[in-house]
């Protein structure tokens, strides 16, 4: 999923230097939006693997 926040990310910025203002706001939302998705479902894994309480995979 965070492969899809910074394509998305790359193709905002890729459209602002081509002046499409609109594509670009809303692949950074898209982007935007992604990411947190991303960080929320990281918090939710790290905090049931702490409770399930086996150490992680080296």
């Amino acid at each position: 999923m965070l492969g899809w926040a910074i394509t998305f990310f790359i193709i905002a910025i890729i459209a602002a230097i081509f002046g499409f203002g609109g594509i670009a706001g809303a692949a950074t939302g898209i982007a935007q939006f992604l990411f947190f998705v991303f960080v929320a479902l990281l918090v939710i894994s790290l905090i049931a693997n702490a409770f399930r309480g086996k150490a992680p995979r080296a």
